[in-house]
C-alpha cells in the first residue's frame, strides 16, 4: 500500500475517546506510514488523566500479538500522553500561539519530524501551517460521527458514540440494535452448542467465545494482557454480529467470565477488564447459565473435568456479586433450547422484541 505521507500527527484531549476520534485516527492511518498521537489536557481529568486515556487508545488498536504494539492496518501508532508537570503542557485557555509553539517545541525536543497534521477542528489548518506541513480535515462538520468530546462528557446518552471498552470505563453501555442474550458456564458445559442451536432456532446470529479462538491461535500461551484484549475483541464481534441479527443476538461468554479467567491464570485483572465485567448486567438482556451436567469432552485445550464444578460455582458467585439475574439451564441440548425459548417467549411478549 502506498501512503501519501510519512509521519502524521493527531493532537487531542480524547476525553473520552469516541467514534469520531476513531474515525479521525483511522482516516489518518490510511494515509501515512506512521501516526503520532499526542494526548493531553490542562487542566486534566482527575479520574481519567491523559495517561489512562492514551492507554485506552492503545488497547483499542492492539492486535492479536501485544508485542506488535498498537496499529491500524499496517500503520503503527505512537500514542504519547503528555502532562503539565512532566511536559509543560500549557493551559487549555492559553492563546492559540502558545498552544502551537508548545507542540512545535515538544516535537523538536524529541527529535521528531511530522509531514502532515490531521484534525476535525477549525484550528487544524493554522496549526499545521505553524508546523510548516499540510493539513487534512476529517469530519469537521460532524456529519459522519455527530459527536465531540465535550458533548460526550456532558450528555449521558452519547454512549452510542463510544466503543464498548471506553463506555465501560465510564460505567455505561452503548445502546444495542437488538437485545443480547448471553450464555455462561464452566468449560464443556454446552454453551457453544446451545448458542448455535438457539441461533438456528431463531434464524439469527450468534457470537462464539473469542477467548477460545485466541487461545488456540496462540497454542495455549496466553499472556496477562491478552485477557483484556479478548474482552475487547469479543465486544467488537458482538457489535458486528448485531448488525445482521434478527430480533435477538446470542453470545457465548462475556467479559465477566473473561475477568474470572484473568484471576484464575494470572491472579490479577486489568482495571479496564474489571469495568467491562461490571457493566455486563446492563449489556445483556438476559443471562443463562449452563449446568455442568452434560458429558465432559476434553478437546486438548480445557482443564481437568474436576474443575468444572468449581468454575460453575465461580460463575454463579460472580453473577450474584453483580446482582445479575440468571436462568439455570439443565438437561439435553434440546431441553435447554426449549427452556431458553420459554423464558424469552415470556420476556419477549412483555418487551415486544421477539
Amino acid at each position: 500500500m502506498t501512503h501519501s505521507f510519512e509521519t502524521g500527527l493527531v493532537v487531542g484531549k480524547f476525553w473520552p475517546p469516541h467514534r469520531g476520534h476513531q474515525l479521525l485516527l483511522e482516516t489518518a492511518a490510511a494515509q501515512v506510514t506512521e501516526l503520532l498521537v499526542l494526548v493531553y489536557a490542562n487542566p486534566d481529568s482527575a479520574t481519567t488523566p491523559a495517561a489512562v486515556r492514551a492507554g485506552w487508545l492503545r488497547e483499542l488498536y492492539r492486535g492479536d500479538d501485544v508485542a506488535d504494539g498498537p496499529r491500524i492496518g499496517t500503520t503503527p501508532l505512537r500514542i504519547v500522553a503528555l502532562s503539565a508537570d512532566a511536559d509543560g503542557v500549557p493551559p487549555d485557555a492559553a492563546e492559540v500561539a502558545v498552544q502551537r509553539d508548545f507542540v512545535r517545541e515538544w516535537l523538536g525536543r524529541q527529535g521528531l519530524r511530522v509531514g502532515v497534521v490531521f484534525s476535525s477542528e477549525d484550528y487544524g489548518p493554522g496549526f499545521a501551517a505553524h508546523l510548516g506541513v499540510p493539513h487534512v480535515a476529517v469530519n469537521v462538520a460532524r456529519v459522519q460521527v455527530p459527536e465531540s468530546g465535550t458533548a460526550t462528557r456532558q450528555n449521558a446518552t452519547a454512549a452510542r458514540y463510544l466503543h464498548p471498552l471506553v463506555a465501560a470505563q465510564l460505567g455505561t453501555v452503548p445502546p444495542a440494535r437488538v437485545p443480547r442474550v448471553v450464555l455462561l458456564g464452566a468449560e464443556s458445559s454446552g454453551k457453544s452448542t446451545v448458542c448455535q442451536a438457539l441461533a438456528e432456532a431463531y434464524h439469527t446470529a450468534w457470537v462464539p467465545e473469542y477467548g477460545r479462538t485466541l487461545h488456540e491461535q496462540k497454542n495455549g500461551h496466553l499472556e496477562y494482557e491478552d485477557l483484556l484484549y479478548i474482552a475487547r475483541r469479543h465486544a467488537e464481534l458482538e457489535d458486528e454480529a448485531a448488525a445482521t441479527a434478527r430480533g435477538v443476538l446470542f453470545c457465548d461468554t462475556n467479559a465477566a467470565t473473561t475477568a474470572l479467567y484473568s484471576y484464575y491464570y494470572f491472579h490479577a485483572c486489568d482495571p479496564a477488564l474489571q469495568a467491562m465485567a461490571a457493566v455486563c448486567g446492563q449489556r445483556y438482556a438476559h443471562t443463562f447459565v449452563c449446568a455442568p451436567t452434560v458429558p465432559f469432552e476434553h478437546d486438548g485445550w480445557r482443564g481437568p473435568e474436576a474443575l468444572r464444578s468449581f468454575q460453575h460455582g465461580m460463575v454463579l458467585m460472580q453473577l450474584d456479586h453483580f446482582h445479575i439475574p440468571y436462568t439455570l439451564l439443565q438437561g439435553t441440548v434440546a431441553e435447554r433450547v426449549a427452556q431458553v425459548r420459554q423464558q424469552l417467549g415470556q420476556w419477549g411478549m412483555m418487551k415486544g422484541i421477539i
